[in-house]
């Protein structure tokens, strides 16, 4: 409603202009406080939960950083040796030319991890003196609890501001916390550089949902661009693949500039943005030659060239509506050529591997190799299981964010629909015109969650899985970070609680029911306030019972074989001493010992991947000869052989590590359907632990327990009988 609009209609009321400051103040007020106290009551909630889980304040050092496992584990092993090192400039140095971490391997560890989030941590723990106060852990993950609050605030913001309530935060984050299982990781892995960023990227779709809007006043409008650009920007530095969800967003943001339903200089602006902030990163990121290849710079490019083009086609004649198909043809064209020659003359590293994997994914073509399998076998290539939908059916999310959807959806076709037919777009959208589909926020909700649930259904997955995103040759892989269910489900919480409080959307579906017997107006007023409070309680009488037997509970997490064997490695094994054995092990070693590993829990390097590859087969049928040709290749000491791997016993039959190695090698057989297992040796991991020639010639065990085995690589190779 246009301010001169207001003006009259509180005139006629009878509310004076003070009146009006006061209760539009009140509401400012205490849906600021409402979200602020949302965010803080959830980071307890964690932190509360985080404790229940692994009884933290009664553990020892050892203990609490076994509780970081893979990927995670080295994640904070530098952040430890940041605060270990006598400078701060000393220990990004260390960093930036690490050769202390993988054997025969020296490795730019900020560039090639994204250690930015450890390296803010460190500063701030030791700028704010710290030390004398909390433990480095419980300020690490302080920090990241703190940012999921952030997280929490800034969903409620955005749903308040497309709603005009802040009825629709406190939904959204009552279902953000009931689905939790699907919003968020940070039960599995916290230090993952998902948790670092995706607080940002909200705060930016927050600003950005503001920025949209339509008769917004100069101050809110510089508020809200500077702070998309800060948060556009420090998500990009937060994680390595954050410019694919920028790319996805761009598209969103194109398909509604294409349309005319928002005004082109403030989406050519947030294009601006996204350069610069590609520029920057660049530029900090040691050079990154991926974000000039990336396809959200193709895209970007592609745009600004083809704005000339763009604008004269808005004139509303019959040519230029003719010509938006093209556009967006040319577009899509002027992208790809972009994107091939930036390839072509840009020195970067392709992951040809990808798109092996990629054609035997739609298969295209077939494969043995172990690390194209073990893709395959991941829950991240699966359809959506079942669980997950029952989930957010039984919360009442699903089907209220399909009836939000549906209606969005055919309101924004019409509106595309006038449009294309020459109709004007409405300089101020009332109430009782029922058109919530002209609203350009609104409109790029809509779009934006469509392209990520379409990803979310293709690429749902679990917690230590790959998520594959593929544009024509342009291919990445987030690796073990995240599942694309949680980039979409936090928005579905935050666009269905938008829906059923927005007195809009009741009155856009009125009005194609054409309703007569009850005031339409009246009725959807009295519906955005019925239906989310009946939600609410609801799902407070069942859910909120739940959640407080969740943090009553004293739930124990303990694992003594590990102990004990950090503690034998720190206490047995030479300074100088290199541990080979699966990835997600090494990076525990390396993080509660500090002693140096053969391979990482890392899957963005061409040399790091072969080596897994080659360590993994301590689980084949190789002979004990091939084992220690690889393994001394390496410069390895000691091989820790875990029984859970040696011994498992997996839910697929063939998705099993050792199942896998088997195929790679050639050591299986099909006979009428059924696979068998064929090798002249036996399986490494299982003749090792026997003790006999030619195993004791290469190997000598040193120590063991229930769920490991250590052998110390024997340096001269005694041949006995």
């Amino acid at each position: 409603m246009a301010p001169e609009e207001r003006n009259k209609e509180n005139s006629k009321l009878g509310r004076s202009p003070k009146y009006m400051l006061v209760q539009r103040f009140a509401k400012l007020f205490f849906g600021c406080l409402a979200a602020v106290t949302s965010g803080m009551m959830y980071a307890v909630y964690l932190s509360t939960y985080h404790e229940r889980k692994f009884w933290f304040s009664s553990r020892q050092e050892l203990e609490r950083e076994i509780t970081f496992q893979g990927d995670s584990a080295i994640y904070y092993s530098f952040y430890k040796e940041l605060l270990k090192a006598p400078s701060f400039e000393r220990g990004v140095y260390e960093l930036t030319h690490n050769n202390k971490t993988v054997s025969l391997k020296t490795i730019n560890a900020v560039q090639q991890m994204t250690l930015y989030p450890e390296l803010i941590a460190s500063v701030l723990y030791q700028a704010s003196g710290s030390e004398e106060v909390i433990e480095p852990v419980y300020f690490y993950i302080g920090i990241v609890f703190g940012l999921q609050g952030i997280y929490v605030t800034a969903l409620f913001v955005t749903s308040w501001v497309m709603s005009g309530t802040w009825l629709a935060g406190m939904l959204t984050v009552a279902w953000f916390i009931i689905n939790r299982t699907d919003t968020t990781r940070i039960d599995y892995s916290i230090p993952s550089r998902e948790n670092w960023a995706l607080p940002y990227f909200a705060c930016q779709v927050a600003a950005l949902t503001g920025y949209l809007k339509k008769n917004l006043n100069c101050s809110a409008e510089k508020f809200c661009y500077l702070l998309v650009s800060a948060s556009t920007y420090t998500f990009m530095m937060m994680w390595e693949y954050s410019h694919y969800l920028l790319f996805v967003q761009a598209v969103s943001l194109f398909l509604l500039d294409s349309f005319a339903l928002a005004q082109t200089e403030k989406v050519h602006e947030v294009y601006k943005i996204y350069l610069f902030s590609l520029f920057l990163g660049y530029l900090l990121q040691f050079e990154n030659s991926a974000l000039l290849v990336s396809p959200l710079l193709s895209l970007v490019a592609a745009l600004m060239l083809s704005k000339c083009l763009q604008m004269n086609m808005k004139k509303g004649t019959f040519m230029s509506r003719l010509l938006k198909i093209m556009y967006i043809y040319l577009v899509f064209t002027i992208t790809v050529t972009i994107n091939f020659l930036l390839k072509m003359f840009v020195p970067h590293k392709e992951n040809e591997h990808l798109l092996k994997f990629i054609e035997v994914k739609l298969g295209l073509n077939t494969t043995k190799n172990f690390t194209m399998n073990w893709l395959l076998c991941q829950e991240s290539l699966q359809a959506p299981s079942q669980d997950f939908f029952l989930r957010l059916t039984q919360s009442s999310l699903l089907p209220f964010y399909i009836l939000v959807l549906i209606i969005c959806l055919f309101s924004v076709t019409q509106v595309i629909f006038r449009r294309i037919c020459g109709e004007p777009l409405k300089e101020t959208v009332k109430l009782e015109d029922g058109r919530i589909g002209e609203r350009p926020e609104i409109v790029y909700h809509v779009i934006h969650t469509i392209l990520l649930g379409c990803l979310a259904m293709c690429l749902e997955g679990s917690v230590k899985d790959f998520v594959i995103f593929d544009l024509g040759s342009c291919s990445c892989i987030l690796q073990q970070i995240i599942r694309m269910k949680y980039l979409w489900t936090p928005y579905v919480c935050m666009l269905a609680a938008f829906g059923v409080c927005s007195p809009e959307l009741w009155m856009t579906l009125f009005k194609w029911l054409r309703l007569k017997a009850v005031h339409p107006i009246l009725l959807a007023l009295i519906l955005s306030m019925a239906v989310p409070t009946i939600i609410g309680f609801s799902l407070w009488k069942e859910f909120f019972p739940r959640i407080m037997t969740e943090l009553s509970e004293l739930q124990e997490f303990y694992d003594p074989d590990t102990v004990e064997l950090m503690t034998w490695i720190k206490r047995q094994a030479p300074v100088a001493a290199v541990f080979a054995g699966s990835p997600q092990l090494m990076g525990v070693i390396k993080l509660c010992t500090g002693w140096m590993v053969s391979s990482l829990p890392l899957y963005n390097d061409d040399d790091l991947l072969k080596r897994n590859e080659n360590i993994y087969q301590i689980y084949s049928k190789r002979s004990a000869e091939d084992i220690y040709k690889i393994l001394t290749s390496y410069k390895a000491n000691f091989l820790v052989i875990e029984d859970s791997i040696c011994n498992e016993v997996g839910p697929v039959r063939g998705c099993r590590v050792k199942d896998l190695l088997d195929i790679a090698n050639g050591h299986v057989v099909c006979e009428e359907g059924d696979s068998y297992a064929y090798s002249k040796y036996g399986r490494f991991c299982h003749e090792i632990k026997m003790n006999y020639s030619p195993y004791v010639n290469y190997f000598t065990r040193v120590y063991w327990n229930r769920s490991y085995f250590v052998y110390r690589i024997n340096t001269v190779i005694s041949f006995q009988s």
